[in-house]
């Protein structure tokens, strides 16, 4: 049986936390950019405290999706219901599952759904397995082959930013150790903050963490390389920022500013001369798209070293070292714009759309 199109180009929102509400707020500023019709966004559950939040949101110009028996809740809390959410699932042709429960939904929803359909489903980093991992400006090549996507964590789009950065099409690598120091929690949570430094376990054989497993996932949808890629991580009783200290070792000679030039020609780095994550995190509070900053890290310029090594007759290394911020989740709302862009527009208004967005990363912090 042939697939069919949705009769609109409605892009639905599911969950409304903390990537959930910027990437509403994104779609809904840019939808005639991006080929959107209408952005729906759906929340479960009406709270008095998130009133002004789902006002404000409706203010931009998105449509609130609740489910039948919430729907008396909301209207007394003042909102304006547009659809439930068995309407809004039949309406969309992009669905962006902002929640912990997105393999879960994929179960009880989106495959019978998706059946005989071009609807396209989205997950976020948490979610392993729901999809095609997917970080724009490394594996954009797999939009398109399969109708579930999983937009890979914030921490996975920096470290295979730097892998690709590096070396690409892997063919220097040697090895790669990444040690992921990350906040405790959002500033948006309550729940999560930590007392002390906080060390974790390496669970996988390999790759130590999650991050380098689903960093080696994401590279070889690209050439079917498992990449040697390990990583450890810790958490800091801090809400600002992720950081990320990298150690590659590349075959060949890389100059510290051969090193330096292949970030600075990446424009999904930012580069900057600052040491600690206050004044970054400010930074894209201050100045960067809903708060956020788009680039996929931040590297610290002065931290960067590269060592040669020789350790065989006619066998160079290159070990390159530094620190990369990590700027929250903004480099996964570009990744799930860049995905819907790619599902409703057709090739060169898709590309043209992103050059748009690209328009908000930042050279320089």
């Amino acid at each position: 049986m042939a697939r069919t199109m949705s009769p609109s180009k409605d892009v639905l929102v599911v969950g409304t936390g903390t990537i959930g509400e910027p990437l509403i707020g994104l779609l809904t500023d840019f939808k005639d950019l991006l080929g959107i019709d209408k952005v729906l966004f759906h929340k479960r559950t009406p709270l008095l405290y998130e009133r002004s939040k789902v006002n404000n949101l409706l203010k931009r110009g998105a449509h609130l999706v609740v489910d039948p028996e919430a729907i008396t809740a909301f209207s007394q809390l003042g909102h304006k219901v547009s659809y439930t959410f068995t309407n809004a699932l039949e309406r969309a042709q992009v669905i962006l599952d902002c929640t912990p429960a997105g393999n879960l939904n994929k179960k009880l929803f989106y495959e019978e759904l998706g059946l005989n359909t071009d609807k396209i489903f989205v997950a976020q980093g948490s979610e392993k397995g729901f999809g095609v991992p997917f970080a724009h400006g490394v594996n954009d090549v797999v939009l398109g082959t399969s109708p579930y996507i999983q937009v890979v964590s914030c921490n996975t789009h920096n470290i295979s930013s730097i892998l690709n950065t590096l070396d690409p099409g892997f063919r220097c690598l040697v090895e790669s150790d990444f040690v992921c120091i990350r906040r405790a929690n959002d500033i948006s949570q309550n729940e999560g903050f930590i007392s002390s430094p906080e060390v974790g376990n390496h669970n996988d054989e390999f790759c130590g963490t999650h991050h380098a497993r689903d960093a080696v996932d994401l590279l070889q949808t690209i050439n079917n390389f498992a990449a040697p890629v390990f990583s450890s991580a810790m958490k800091l009783n801090t809400q600002y920022m992720h950081a990320i200290r990298f150690r590659l070792k590349l075959s060949g000679d890389y100059s510290l500013e051969k090193a330096r030039k292949m970030f600075q020609q990446n424009i999904f780095f930012s580069t900057t001369k600052k040491h600690d994550a206050t004044r970054i995190f400010s930074f894209g509070r201050d100045h960067g798209y809903y708060g956020r900053i788009f680039n996929h890290g931040v590297l610290v310029e002065d931290t960067l070293h590269t060592q040669l090594v020789n350790e065989l007759p006619h066998s160079r290394h290159t070990i390159i070292t530094g620190f990369c911020f990590t700027p929250q989740d903004g480099n996964s709302l570009l990744s799930s714009a860049a995905v819907t862009a790619h599902s409703l527009l057709k090739p060169t208004e898709y590309k043209g759309a992103m050059e748009k967005l690209h328009e908000y990363l930042f050279e320089e912090i």
